[in-house]
């Protein structure tokens, strides 16, 4: 997979997880990909304060990522 189909497909991710996180009142976005092997996000709005956003942060955002680029081995949030 070439570099830009991971981010093309790191966005298709974050396209299918984002209405999970507007309905809450958050979002997220793209900061960058390294190596394509590490996905730096911004959790933004509700996302930033919320008690379990480490957990949508892997259990949500992560596993969906990998599901879409295998080969991504962690997603780290920067907010």
């Amino acid at each position: 997979m070439t570099s830009e189909e991971v981010r093309l497909n790191v966005e298709k991710a974050l396209a299918e997880i984002r209405p999970f996180l507007e309905s809450d009142g958050g979002n997220i976005s793209l900061v960058s990909i390294d190596d394509d092997k590490s996905v730096k996000v911004k959790l933004e709005g509700n996302c930033i304060h919320c008690t379990v956003n480490q957990m949508t942060l892997k259990s949500g955002v992560e596993m969906t990522i990998k599901k879409y680029v295998p080969q991504i081995e962690e997603v780290v949030n920067l907010s």
